[in-house]
């Protein structure tokens, strides 16, 4: 008898520089796309022992609001049944801590959670663990209407970059050389695509773009326009379309190249609120802000739950509060904004 072996899968890195030997470089699209996917389902990169740090993991005044302005949207549209949607619902904190607030309003939503990773689908199991999960937005319940949260999630979807030349617009690819992978510009004329405006910028600026984050969002509007209901997108961004590169990486809570060790870091990008609305009106979804987020939690009554808490959780409290709210932190480097049905009451918070 002969004894078979099968040979260990090669690492993301290996593979992906075998794909750019053999076929040659790549979209940096498709470079974020293969490592985020590769990231996200090996590890939980959550908290101290992880890469990153987010809002619902810093206090759980965070996911209460956000169960406040569900329950109080909820409560305005007549109170129907309902799904509760999360898209990359991290550890389920947010989800946990909305749901406790929904419950003591009276709204017991069906959950949802839109999650590929099979880590975090474990830590999530562990917090609600009467969710439903689906990998993508066609396996969501169409038979009620929705409200959805994408908190942190749109800043992680693959972007496409857009070079200034002397010979016009080119993209931006990955290429590998010796092992290392580093961004090249590729041949391909994208003049056309740049807006009129952006076109004569000086050579190296930068167009990033996201079809993968439009796509998404009109998905969502669809799904939103139809069904009734609404969504809400809490993420660091802009409006553009603008010139300038936010491509980053982080690892152990400080910034990495995001070209070194593909899969081993948390790739992100700013998100472009201005085009996000853009892709949901052309649904016919109503679009409410972006604001700051400060603002939004601040209108939400963020500092009187931060002063009941306070008396029992004393100045660590206030330290949350600060740094999802403040200038100069959180609060006005992330942005909310939602869209609705058109027959949906306006939601809190956009003022």
């Amino acid at each position: 008898m002969t004894e078979t072996s099968t040979a260990a899968e090669p690492l993301l890195p290996e593979r992906l520089a075998r794909a750019i030997t053999l076929g040659g470089a790549i979209p940096l699209s498709q470079f974020m796309g293969a490592a985020n996917a590769h990231y996200y389902a090996t590890r939980d990169p959550l908290g101290s022992r992880g890469d990153f740090t987010t809002a619902p993991e810093i206090s759980q005044m965070f996911g209460e609001l956000i169960g406040a302005w569900i329950a109080d949207l909820w409560a305005r549209a007549d109170r129907p049944a309902l799904d509760f949607v999360e898209l990359g619902p991290g550890r389920g904190t947010l989800a946990a801590d909305a749901l406790r607030v929904m419950a003591r309003a009276g709204l017991d939503p069906r959950v949802n959670f839109v999650e590929t990773s099979p880590v975090l689908r474990a830590e999530q199991r562990t917090r609600v663990a009467r969710a439903e999960w689906c990998v993508d937005l066609v396996g969501l319940p169409d038979d009620r209407p929705l409200i959805a949260v994408a908190n942190e999630f749109f800043d992680a979807l693959p972007i496409r970059q857009l070079v200034k030349t002397a010979d016009g617009w080119r993209e931006r690819l990955v290429a590998c050389q010796d092992t290392l992978f580093v961004p090249v510009v590729g041949n391909t004329v994208f003049d056309p695509v740049i807006p009129t405006d952006l076109r004569d910028s000086d050579d190296g600026a930068i167009l990033e773009t996201s079809p993968a984050a439009v796509a998404l969002m009109r998905a969502l509007a669809r799904r939103v326009v139809a069904q009734g209901g609404a969504a809400l997108v809490i993420d660091y961004g802009y409006a553009g379309p603008a010139i300038g590169e936010t491509l980053q990486a982080v690892k152990d809570h400080a910034p990495a190249n995001p070209f070194d060790t593909p899969g081993e870091a948390d790739l992100t990008a700013h998100v472009d609120f201005a085009t996000l609305a853009e892709a949901a009106r052309a649904e016919g979804a109503a679009v409410h802000g972006p604001v700051a987020q400060g603002s939004f939690l601040r209108a939400l009554g963020i500092d009187a739950r931060a002063a009941t808490l306070s008396v029992k959780g004393g100045e660590p409290v206030i330290v949350a509060r600060n740094r999802l709210v403040n200038d100069g932190e959180m609060g006005d480097l992330f942005a909310a904004m939602a869209i609705t049905a058109p027959t949906w009451p306006s939601p809190a918070g956009f003022a």
